[in-house]
């Protein structure tokens, strides 16, 4: 393996995959949301820039393109995981992340079974759009993890009906519980909403990728 800065770029977003839940397992609530939101959105940039650079300075290797959509899928999968396993298993949120991870699954399988005919299944500009809408709805829905538990922290043993008056301004709000709110519920909707969009994009070039596999699919007569 060539030890360029693209390839190491990628291999460290790779070992960071796991780095996220081990966060939840040293670290409590929030802190463990916002280390883990910090280290999925540095390895979203380093996505951007290992095959940027890898382009530009023309240092693009065999065992670069084969780590590169690995580390990508890796990273969604283990996050949607961890994200999943912390909303209690939110319907709203586990149906998408199953499809993403159901065509994941399926194209690798694809690829695996292809072999050297695997080049059919060339990522599109599409599927580029699929890893980027998937990127940006799991960073937003660690941040509404984030909000979340400070919004619970700083209503802790607060009357519920005063929580209530200071939402609806009817009581000032000191300790800011009003910004967290809306934090939580925008991130956590706007959240949901690009993770159904990814999921349908995940849908669309998975169905692209098995159209473009079946001639290969034919048995031979």
């Amino acid at each position: 393996m060539r030890w360029t800065l693209p390839n190491i770029l990628t291999v460290l977003r790779l070992v960071a995959a796991p780095a996220v839940p081990i966060m939840f397992l040293y670290w409590a609530r929030p802190y463990a949301d916002i280390f883990a939101l910090v280290l999925f959105l540095l390895a979203a940039v380093t996505d951007f820039f290992d095959g940027y650079l890898a382009r530009a300075w023309k240092q693009e290797t065999k065992i670069g393109t084969m780590l590169d959509p690995i580390a990508d899928k890796v990273m969604v999968v283990i996050a949607l995981m961890v994200i999943a396993a912390y909303s209690s298993y939110s319907p709203w949120l586990v149906f998408p992340s199953t499809m993403i991870l159901f065509r994941e699954v399926f194209v690798s399988g694809l690829r695996e079974f292809l072999g050297a005919k695997a080049g059919t299944l060339k990522v599109t500009q599409l599927a580029k759009w699929k890893t980027t809408a998937q990127m940006v709805a799991i960073a937003v829905l660690f941040s509404q993890g984030i909000f979340e538990h400070y919004f619970g922290m700083w209503s802790w043993g607060m009357d519920p009906q005063i929580v209530r008056d200071i939402l609806e301004g009817r009581e000032s709000d000191e300790k800011g519980l009003v910004n967290m709110y809306h934090g939580m519920f925008w991130s956590g909707y706007v959240g949901l909403v690009l993770l159904w969009i990814a999921a349908a994009l995940t849908l669309v070039t998975g169905l692209d990728y098995f159209r473009k596999a079946l001639p290969h699919l034919k048995e031979e007569i």
